[in-house]
């Protein structure tokens, strides 16, 4: 159950339902903001934030989604790792998601992704361990503007992943994501969920 209450789109301050378009989301989409909406000037920082990485994204679809849904693991954000995210879904299917679990195994994923998804997993959980030797590694498949978006993204996905963990908002997702808190979930082993 989740840790605050959860606001009612129709009691959301306007600014807030306008940026979010929060009448025409769905349950899901509406999740953490729901919650936000308690701090609706703070929220809107927030979301103005994801929305602009989401609108200036020059990183392949396929990769931003592999990079979210591997944070997704290491935060245990039971919500992240139940959706899917529609603009990624022709490029990712459940067999690919299925590879995060040893990424640096999968036979299909490029060089470039092992790369995002390695760094992804220091950036997650040992971020004094990314040397100067991950940045070159980085550089043999990025350039620094996309070496700089890779990080913005994972500053989001860090940040709010573990903010939506935190909060134990499950009881809307899958019976599969909606286990115990404390214990592990993984973003390939339950139903997920499509949004737009």
């Amino acid at each position: 159950m989740s840790r605050i209450s959860k606001i009612p789109v129709e009691q959301w301050d306007p600014a807030l339902v306008e940026i979010t378009q929060g009448d025409s989301a769905t349950v899901i989409e509406q999740g953490i903001t729901r919650m936000l909406a308690h701090c609706p000037e703070m929220a809107q920082g927030a979301i103005g934030f994801g929305a602009a990485i989401a609108m200036n994204r020059t990183l392949p679809e396929r990769l931003i989604e592999l990079v979210r849904l591997r944070v997704a693991f290491h935060n245990q954000c039971r919500s992240c790792m139940a959706i899917r995210y529609s603009s990624a879904a022709q490029d990712l299917s459940e067999d690919l998601v299925c590879s995060l679990e040893k990424p640096q195994e999968a036979q299909d994923l490029t060089a470039a992704e092992r790369a995002a998804l390695d760094f992804a997993d220091r950036f997650a959980t040992d971020h004094l361990s990314i040397t100067d030797q991950r940045f070159a590694a980085l550089r043999e498949h990025f350039n620094e503007a996309q070496t700089m978006e890779l990080m913005l993204h994972l500053a989001l996905y860090v940040g709010m992943g573990r903010l939506a963990a935190t909060l134990d908002m499950t009881e809307e997702l899958p019976a599969s994501f909606q286990a115990e808190f404390g214990s592990t979930v993984t973003p390939w082993g339950g139903e997920p969920v499509s949004v737009r």
